[in-house]
């Protein structure tokens, strides 16, 4: 944000840990809610305006107007009346034919921006300096390669836009994975030599412009190995305003390529549907419908059939041992994100990509639900999936909803893990026990240990 503008914090998790650690911080009498859902009824986003709505409520001792929070949504949605019943500072009734993933350069994205000092008219006429051509230059060669295999679209940030990967993942897993097709977006996978990495990608460099040796090495001895590699230059954080309408042409052009429907989710109500039935069964008979452990160890619980030596971490590294480009790894962490779980959940991806020349995806859920959880269940059918749960140590109730964030967080992973079963995927589930940190750094270190990196293998 700008300085002496509000910060601004993105809250897209059901996971209770990541909420309360959130709320702890916040003086919420003196926080601006923005609750942007295109629909209105999304759950996450419901669930938690419900809980800080009544957090309002209960600080302020107010049961009138909450004039700090506002609505980002469609028009005539559910969301739409209750801001304006519920006395919202303002509510943005955001054009209805704009998909919500290429929603940047509408309210969803402007709304925030503006608040957080962003100048938006300069944003936005930032966006005629794209050259079109270039646009679609680009979406059709990256299409094209795809067709010939290389569909595993792996971004190289310079330090400053880390953060934009994230956008182009949900944007690009969303719009092509379906119908069998689609691009695996690789968002900040640890870097690695040439020879780690299979014929299946694509690298795209988000240059700052900048000067740095570092990326530059990096960068020619991808090329000479023979990899592909697209760049594209942000010289001033406001042309951020082009790269979005760049990169929504692209992703369109790359559809068109793949004879798909960029515009459409086909898969992402599956999921949806599962958890229903995962909750309807859990008040019916008060527990979750997960089955019994296969394995069961100190920290690890083993979902699955178990493999290799007999242990959970075995198991798991038996599931990725032999799979080869085009699969791709897809670690799916339903565990609150944190600096620390980031840096495991990085080992763990280089520990099997440097094993099998895999190219590695890992999601928070349920964020990723929305984003890459289309492209999993819709997309080529190569993914290798390995899903981390975790006991909550805290727990906090949904106002009104008669359950509670946990619950929900633990019936959208088994609904997603059912739908990726009933698909026929290669899944495991691994249940983290106690501390949930050092339960990870056990799986992490076991599974380094079981997979032997292919540099190390002599006369390999």
């Amino acid at each position: 944000s700008t300085p002496g503008a509000p910060e601004l914090t993105v809250l897209d998790t059901t996971d209770p840990t990541a909420i309360l650690k959130l709320e702890n911080r916040l003086a919420v009498e003196t926080t601006l809610f923005i609750v942007s859902s295109k629909s209105g009824t999304t759950v996450e986003t419901a669930s938690l305006q419900r809980y800080f709505e009544a957090r309002t409520i209960d600080i302020t001792g107010e049961t009138g107007a909450l004039d700090n929070f506002i609505a980002v949504t469609d028009p005539d949605t559910a969301l739409l009346h209750q801001a304006r019943e519920g006395g919202y500072h303002r509510a943005f009734v955001n054009p209805p034919d704009v998909g919500g993933r290429y929603s940047a350069l509408t309210f969803f994205g402007l709304a925030p921006a503006a608040i957080t000092g962003v100048d938006v008219e300069r944003l936005l006429q930032e966006t005629d300096k794209l050259n079109w051509d270039e646009a679609l230059e680009l979406g059709a060669r990256l299409g094209e390669l795809a067709l010939r295999g290389r569909d595993k679209l792996t971004f190289l940030p310079a330090p400053g836009l880390d953060s934009l990967g994230a956008w182009l993942e949900q944007l690009i897993a969303e719009s092509t994975g379906k119908h069998g097709k689609g691009l695996v977006p690789v968002d900040a996978e640890p870097p690695g030599p040439p020879t780690a990495y299979g014929d299946d990608r694509v690298f795209v460099y988000l240059d700052m412009g900048e000067r740095n040796d570092e990326i530059d090495s990096t960068i020619q001895a991808l090329e000479a190995a023979g990899h592909p590699v697209v760049t594209t230059t942000i010289e001033d954080p406001y042309q951020l305003g082009r790269e979005f309408l760049r990169w929504e042409i692209v992703t369109s052009v790359i559809a068109a390529v793949l004879e798909i429907d960029p515009f459409d989710e086909p898969n992402v109500q599956e999921s949806k549907d599962n958890t229903r039935r995962v909750l309807e069964e859990y008040v019916r008979g008060g527990h979750m419908p997960e089955g019994e452990p296969s394995l069961q160890e100190e920290s690890l619980a083993l979902f699955g059939e178990a493999a290799g030596n007999g242990t959970v971490t075995g198991s798991v590294a038996e599931l990725f041992r032999d799979a080869r480009p085009p699969q791709y790894a897809a670690i799916m962490a339903y565990l609150p994100p944190g600096e620390e779980h980031d840096r495991l959940l990085a080992r763990l991806r280089a520990a099997i990509r440097d094993s099998t020349t895999l190219a590695t995806t890992v999601g928070y859920g349920p964020r990723f639900l929305h984003s890459t959880g289309q492209l999993h269940k819709g997309g080529p059918p190569t993914g290798v999936f390995l899903q981390i749960t975790t006991d909550d140590p805290v727990d906090i109730d949904i106002p009104g909803a008669g359950l509670s964030f946990g619950v929900l967080k633990q019936a959208q992973s088994l609904g997603d893990l059912q739908a990726l079963r009933e698909r026929g995927r290669p899944v495991l589930r691994v249940h983290l026990r106690g501390d949930t940190t050092a339960a990870l750094r056990t799986l992490v270190s076991g599974v380094e240990a079981d997979l032997s990196p292919r540099s190390a293998v002599i006369g390999d």
